[in-house]
């Protein structure tokens, strides 16, 4: 999996300071999407175990405390990086106690594969549907287009 980039600190992506991974690959492709660079699924970066590490470190860092992670995109449940997130997902809730995870996707949670429901049980929230630059809406919370639909899993 690639990564386009990591914010060890984030207030604008989720509840609380978090951490934010965006990750590479999206085939929603969706128009007016603020985050073009990310559609490729070699954009950027390969996300390594060290950056992986990186992140269960800042989680757990207490000088600025963090409420969890955020895994934007791109798209975290893009067919190539499902086994990738599901790892990280499963290591941050076993490693850093109490903080939550967040993800954003074009996809519709009543639509996702067997495969990619396996990530259901180890987020919190879901944020789900593609933009919808005619749907846009900037007084919506943490969506960009009124289509999109918030799961507290």
């Amino acid at each position: 999996m690639h990564y386009s980039k990591y914010f060890p600190v984030d207030v604008v992506n989720g509840e609380g300071t978090r951490c934010t991974l965006f990750v590479s690959g999206c085939v929603h492709q969706c128009r007016g999407c603020y985050n073009q660079s990310t559609w490729s699924l070699t954009a950027g970066q390969l996300f390594t175990e060290q950056l992986e590490q990186q992140i269960i470190d800042d989680l757990n860092d207490q000088r600025i405390v963090k409420q969890g992670l955020t895994l934007s995109g791109g798209d975290p449940l893009h067919p190539a990086n499902l086994e990738t997130v599901l790892k990280l997902v499963k290591r941050v809730k076993q490693s850093c106690h109490g903080k939550t995870i967040w993800v954003w996707t074009g996809y519709v949670l009543d639509e996702l594969t067997a495969e990619q429901r396996l990530i259901l049980p180890w987020i919190d929230v879901l944020i789900d549907g593609k933009y919808e630059q005619d749907k846009a809406d900037l007084s919506l919370s943490w969506r960009g287009s009124s289509n999109q639909v918030i799961h507290y899993l």
